[in-house]
C-alpha cells in the first residue's frame, strides 16, 4: 500500500481526531494555547490537533517560529500559502 486514503477513510480519520480545546488539553499545553490566543486571537487547530500529543507540539513549535517569524517572505504571504494548500487538500482552514 503506497499510503494513499480513500476519500471515505480521510473524512472517518478527520472526523475520529478532533482539535483539543484548552479545557480538554492536557494542563502542559495551556500556556501555548494562551499564546495563541494573544498573538493571533483564536488558537489554529492544527495546534490543537497537535495537543493530543503534547511532546509533538513541544518540538514543532521552534520550526513553525522559526517559518512565520523568520525569512524575508511577507507573513500575508506566508498566510496565503496556508490558505491555498488548504484549499487544494480539500481542508477546512
Amino acid at each position: 500500500m503506497d499510503g494513499d486514503f480513500s476519500h471515505e477513510a480521510e473524512e472517518e480519520l478527520v472526523s475520529a481526531i478532533k482539535p483539543l480545546t484548552k479545557e480538554a488539553a492536557s494542563s502542559e499545553v495551556h500556556a501555548v494555547y494562551d499564546g495563541m490566543h494573544k498573538k493571533f486571537g483564536k488558537k489554529p487547530n492544527i495546534f490543537g490537533l497537535m495537543a493530543h500529543r503534547p511532546d509533538v507540539l513541544a518540538k514543532f513549535l521552534p520550526l513553525y517560529g522559526a517559518i512565520i517569524e523568520g525569512g524575508t517572505v511577507p507573513a500575508r504571504y506566508k498566510e496565503l500559502a496556508y490558505l491555498k494548500t488548504s484549499k487544494a487538500n480539500g481542508c477546512g482552514y
